[in-house]
């Protein structure tokens, strides 16, 4: 039997004021009127507590635009979760907060694009960034611990040094530097999105530099662009094994992008308890431990270190879940991501993103 899971990310809408192009979320947004309710959530979050998480991510799209947001930080926290409210800072007023605060949100996840207020608003699509700052200082008067997140991509990644020096303004005690998962619209805006190999060579050691700068005062995490790298990352610990994500629409997620395998067979909240998903669904067991593995994965010494690498990667490059993830250097599919990486970095313009709007 699977070990109980840590945290639930609790994926309260697709709705968002933001339209970045980079979103993982999927092309089909859940509308508003498929969202799970209040009672839905409600028993969404008593069923993870009695599986062991310890941990809610209140996250989407914007969970503000939610109006029972409240109740639901209050529920969270009566079950004894530590509540973690991911945010783009739009809609986050003071006294908002200040409510929020007292109903139990412990920490927060504010979203920033760029380091300028020119370069987040383009990104973002709208005016957004003093409102981001704002929201920075609303929760560090409020003394909450401040998480910044940024994905990194070809429009941003040169512009990381002053990322870092942003988030140390905002008061941040921890830095998520994310180079971008292509998934979603992601996968869709890839050509504009993917860093070239010259630009990830100038980010790593500024970014190197200000994890021994700040060490003690902020702790800057940076997931590497693996479309470039030898190894693939780790994907998650391992497949359904310390977190699950429950989206707008009550399906229950091994990792936020499996949507995007569609030979899985996803199970829901409104038909299943998580208790039964999280132990014997054929989704959250497909890719659990290594028997699963194929070839050159199955013999490999780091297999217990990246775990084959994203299974949602290998899925969208390969048509095959199980396959060895193509950016391995030990992947016979290999060629796949060296043909992107010649095709999408070859010296042109760069694209125009499309936009991730509510329709």
């Amino acid at each position: 039997m699977a070990e109980a899971p840590f945290g639930l990310l609790a994926e309260l809408t697709h709705r968002c004021p933001l339209q970045c192009g980079y979103c993982s979320n999927p092309l089909e947004l859940v509308r508003r009127d498929a969202e799970l309710s209040t009672e839905d959530w409600r028993r969404v979050f008593d069923q993870a507590r009695s599986l062991g998480c310890l941990q809610v991510h209140l996250s989407g799209g914007e969970p503000l635009l939610r109006q029972d947001l409240p109740e639901l930080v209050s529920h969270a926290n009566s079950l004894g979760c530590y509540v973690n409210l991911v945010t783009s800072g739009v809609g986050l007023s003071r006294d908002r907060l200040r409510s929020l605060a007292s109903l139990g949100v412990d920490h927060v996840q504010l979203s920033l694009q760029d380091a300028t207020r020119a370069g987040n608003d383009r990104i973002a699509g709208i005016k957004a960034f003093d409102r981001k700052v704002e929201a920075a200082a609303f929760v560090r008067e409020e003394g909450l611990p401040l998480t910044v997140n940024t994905v990194l991509h070809r429009q941003n990644l040169d512009h990381v040094a002053g990322i870092i020096a942003m988030a140390e303004e905002m008061g941040a005690e921890r830095l998520e530097l994310a180079n971008t998962q292509y998934y979603g619209w992601a996968l869709r805006n890839r050509a504009a999105l993917l860093p070239t190999r010259e630009q990830l060579a100038a980010a790593d050691p500024v970014v190197a530099s200000a994890q021994e700068r700040l060490r003690g005062r902020m702790e800057i995490v940076y997931v590497i662009a693996d479309y470039h790298e030898a190894h693939p990352k780790p994907c998650m610990y391992g497949w359904g094994a310390r977190q699950l994500t429950v989206a707008p629409n009550g399906d229950v997620l091994p990792c936020p992008a499996a949507t995007v395998i569609s030979s899985l067979r996803i199970e829901n909240v409104r038909e299943s308890s998580l208790h039964d998903i999280w132990h014997s669904s054929s989704s959250f067991n497909a890719f659990r431990g290594f028997d699963w593995m194929q070839d050159p994965c199955r013999s490999c010494p780091r297999k217990e270190v990246d775990f084959g690498g994203c299974r949602c990667q290998a899925f969208q490059l390969t048509g095959d879940a199980a396959a060895t993830d193509p950016v391995c250097s030990l992947s016979p599919s290999r060629s796949t991501v060296d043909q992107i990486l010649a095709t999408e970095m070859a010296p042109a313009d760069v694209p125009a993103m499309a936009m991730r709007k509510m329709r």
